[in-house]
């Protein structure tokens, strides 16, 4: 399992472990918990960068519709996975 640090914009650093990815209606996406051995806190994230960004920029899918929508396809991929 993958494990990335993202720096939100208060600069605390925070480790993220990348159960899966994909790509959707153009926007790349990721699966990630918090916890590389427990149940640990499931996000699913956005990359919202630029061309010209050096790092990529991610955001927390909060919207409902769209939450619910690819929470859906990653179901599908990791099929021993509910997501709630």
């Amino acid at each position: 399992m993958e494990k990335i640090t993202f720096t939100p914009e208060d600069g605390n650093p925070v480790d993220f472990y990348v159960l899966e990815q994909t790509r959707i209606g153009g926007f790349d996406y990721l699966l990630v918990t918090d916890s590389a051995e427990d149940d640990g806190e499931a996000l699913i994230l956005r990359d919202i960068s630029k061309t010209e960004d050096k790092e990529a920029v991610y955001e927390i899918v909060d919207n409902d519709e769209t939450l619910n929508a690819v929470a859906a396809v990653f179901e599908k991929i990791m099929d021993d996975v509910d997501i709630v």
